[in-house]
């Protein structure tokens, strides 16, 4: 028998919770350690959508990358978003982990990966705290490119078909800088690094228009692209772990945010 004390074990050694930020709301954050896991579901963000499909779906466990709740509450009632989902997950029995920032950061974490899959070289902690941990992530192109065509394999890697950039599109980058997520406040640390370009999920305008004084190129791939993709890899990470476990990644999850317009 597999319990939620053994999956969030596993889930603590992958992203250790000391590599939490101290704003953040880490670990297993509703439900009984002691119950069996027979099936579970991980998602990016539980939402009345997820939600539905994890109770649908008879889920004991939900690995949500974005913790619920993710601030203190006074009140569980149905009166909020938050409380309605937290009523509805327990009156399902379904408990809920949820590692965010400590994912991000982990030695084989979100932004490890998300290096990884740019081709990065060299590949260490933008802001390092042990063991090749910490807080985004940086390397070197065996090949300098365009920031044009940093973008575009950004996009392939994402499985996305459009993202933002700030900077010239045709200057060179070499040193490249991951952040994902909210990762605008990581452009010191990438400037201080002498990087070409930062990519991150998203950021604020300011961040932008500082980034483009520098001299540094911004990618932003979306909040949601640039964390959902982790989501699958632990999925299957976690399948291969427990065999006796039904997981899934979540069918139902789509990106709040839509592009409007005609194209180009």
């Amino acid at each position: 028998m597999t319990t939620i004390a053994m999956v969030t074990a596993l889930l603590e050694k992958l992203a250790p919770p000391r590599l939490a930020e101290a704003w953040d709301n880490v670990g297993l954050l509703v439900g009984d350690r002691r119950r069996e896991v027979r099936r579970m579901m991980t998602c990016l963000t539980i939402t009345p959508a997820t939600a539905a499909e994890a109770i649908q779906g008879g889920a004991d466990l939900i690995v949500a990358h974005h913790p619920l709740p993710f601030t203190a509450v006074r009140r569980v009632t149905a009166d909020t978003t938050v409380g309605r989902l937290l009523l509805d997950l327990v009156a399902a029995r379904i408990a809920v982990f949820s590692p965010h920032t400590s994912l991000d950061s982990a030695a084989e974490g979100i932004n490890q990966h998300l290096a990884a899959g740019l081709g990065l070289r060299g590949i260490v902690a933008l802001v390092p705290q042990a063991e090749g941990q910490g807080a985004g992530r940086y390397g070197w192109l065996e090949e300098p490119v365009t920031l044009e065509q940093l973008a575009r394999r950004l996009m392939d890697f994402l499985h996305s078909e459009r993202l933002q950039m700030v900077g010239d599109p045709q200057r060179p980058v070499r040193l490249v800088a991951v952040a994902c997520g909210s990762g605008g406040e990581l452009l010191g640390p990438a400037s201080s690094a002498g990087c070409d370009a930062l990519v991150i999920g998203e950021t604020r305008f300011h961040t932008c228009l500082e980034a483009e004084a520098e001299g540094i190129g911004v990618l932003l791939a979306g909040h949601f692209a640039s964390e959902r993709f982790a989501l699958d890899t632990l999925a299957a990470l976690l399948a291969r772990q427990f065999p006796d476990i039904e997981v899934w990644a979540s069918r139902q999850e789509r990106d709040p945010i839509q592009w409007v317009g005609s194209e180009g």
